[in-house]
């Protein structure tokens, strides 16, 4: 489905996360004109087309969203690169996930860092990208209290999600650890290291 979304954009639901990842890549590959911005979420994608003929855009969006919905035929090639993020297991509440999850902090640590995560992808902030593929065992609540400031580069879980805070911001994930990979610079293009699709992996630095 369809929907308008405010004077300018259109609101594709795709129903699926690997839908919205494979219409935003053909958007991105295939961009109609007037279109300023895509955004893709966990069951839609955003696309932002100031004076657009919509009808017409519209039209086209529903082709691409039927394309996107096929799933690939065979392997498809992958050469997108894995991001390694290095990182400091010594969070302020490493224990506790360790407490609550009945596990001791180094099994914590090999969990989180012992799988490959997606990119979802990006909201709450600037270059907040939620890295989905979590271990099911680290799937903790977020603080009952959010902290009034998470240092920048700090490396959080909550819910099926992980995440590297992009800058110093209020945030009630539960903090693991940190990094001194910059995942968002506004000098770099893109700014933001992370971008819907793409694989992350920690590892202990």
């Amino acid at each position: 489905m369809i929907r308008a979304a405010g004077e300018h954009g259109l609101l594709v639901e795709t129903g699926s996360l690997e839908v919205s990842h494979r219409l935003d890549a053909l958007l991105r590959a295939e961009r109609p004109g007037s279109v300023v911005e895509i955004v893709p979420g966990p069951e839609t994608v955003l696309v932002v087309a100031p004076g657009a003929d919509r009808p017409r855009l519209r039209e086209r969006l529903a082709d691409l969203a039927r394309a996107a919905a096929r799933p690939p035929s065979g392997e498809r090639a992958d050469g997108t690169p894995v991001v390694v993020v290095p990182v400091v297991y010594d969070g302020a509440d490493l224990a506790d996930v360790a407490g609550e999850t009945g596990l001791t902090p180094a099994e914590v640590v090999a969990r989180h860092s012992g799988r490959e995560l997606v990119v979802g992808w990006l909201g709450f902030a600037p270059g907040f990208a939620y890295l989905t593929g979590l271990d099911p065992v680290l799937h903790v609540s977020r603080l009952a209290t959010p902290r009034t400031s998470v240092p920048v580069g700090s490396v959080a879980i909550a819910g099926p999600h992980s995440a590297v805070y992009p800058s110093a911001s209020p945030g009630g994930w539960r903090l693991l650890g940190r990094t001194d990979l910059r995942v968002w610079d506004v000098r770099a293009e893109p700014p933001s290291l992370f971008s819907p699709g793409t694989r992350v992996r920690f590892e202990p630095a």
